[in-house]
């Protein structure tokens, strides 16, 4: 909870608490520990109604709709057969994705051999263009910085 702050500020909020509520700051602090106290026992409570009403046992991280749903109303068997197409739909797109990219690197591979000047590992009848002269760079501006 308090990851994000260092011990000087910290401190300062325990000052700042401290200047606002005086003398009445230990009851202050009573009082908010038993509040948190009763959510969570209230979110117990809840949570032990909840189980007793499904039959199961429910957690707190059960209550979140996907792990719910996996959980206590689609057997493994449902799970997989809602998965397998969409598995398969995943692996051939996979297959294509990682074709392309081997394309690719060759296509990049062999531009990188004719860039260089050496031998590239694909012949071809046309002769090969000169590389095209680079631009001198530009003197750089105040403006450019900014």
């Amino acid at each position: 909870m308090f990851e994000n702050l260092n011990w000087w500020e910290i401190g300062a909020l325990l000052l700042l608490a401290l200047l606002i509520f005086g003398d009445r700051l230990p009851q202050v602090i009573s009082d908010g520990l038993r509040m948190v106290r009763n959510l969570r026992n209230m979110a117990n409570t809840a949570t032990t109604d909840l189980s007793r009403e499904l039959g199961t046992d429910i957690k707190l991280e059960d209550l979140h709709p996907k792990a719910f749903i996996r959980k206590h109303l689609i057997s493994e068997e449902d799970e997989q057969a809602i998965r397998k197409p969409l598995q398969t739909v995943y692996d051939d797109l996979r297959a294509d994705v990682t074709g392309v990219h081997d394309e690719l690197k060759e296509v990049a591979s062999a531009a990188d051999l004719r860039s260089t000047g050496g031998t590239s590992t694909t012949t071809s009848s046309a002769p090969a263009a000169a590389p095209a002269p680079t631009p001198a760079p530009r003197a750089r501006s105040y403006d450019d910085a900014t």
